[in-house]
């Protein structure tokens, strides 16, 4: 929620900016978390979609979705297993090394992990559960918009 309502709040002082001609609008507002046990998770979801926010969220946290690069993760899953394999397989924490980096921007590994993220949101679909349910991860959507807005 804290998260969210800041950038709500960057959002205000932009616009103000920008009717004052000091400053440029963006396109789109992300904000990007883990599910983690935020305790007003569904409010600050809901708050920030009612601000034209769009939300990059991994549950149960990121390095579930730097584990999706390299392999398949279909069944629930718990934060420190998620946050172990990802270790593993990068050899680095959260702070991503240059060698990490590389592995995760790797065209193939990429379109893998995406095509896991869409494959655990149509079964979450199928089998009534919520899209962000455990496991589950919409990086992708930030990704592509970074890379449609650069031109990839």
């Amino acid at each position: 929620m804290t998260l969210v309502k800041a950038a709500i709040k960057a959002i205000e002082v932009e616009r103000r900016e920008e009717r004052r001609n000091r400053g440029r609008a963006h396109d789109e507002y992300w904000c990007v978390f883990d599910r983690d046990e935020h305790p007003q998770f569904d409010e600050a979801v809901k708050l920030a979609r009612d601000h034209g926010i769009s939300i990059a969220m991994s549950n149960p946290c990121l390095e579930l979705w730097f584990v999706w690069h390299f392999a398949d993760q279909t069944a629930y899953v718990e934060r420190d297993d998620s946050q172990r394999r990802a270790k593993e397989l990068l050899g680095c924490d959260k702070s991503l090394t240059e060698d990490a980096l590389a592995k995760l921007t790797e065209s193939k590994r990429y379109e893998a992990a995406k095509q896991r993220a869409r494959r655990m949101e149509a079964r979450h679909e199928g089998d009534g559960s919520s899209p962000a349910a455990n496991p589950s991860s919409s990086m992708h959507l930030l990704i592509d918009s970074v890379r449609r807005s650069s031109g990839e």
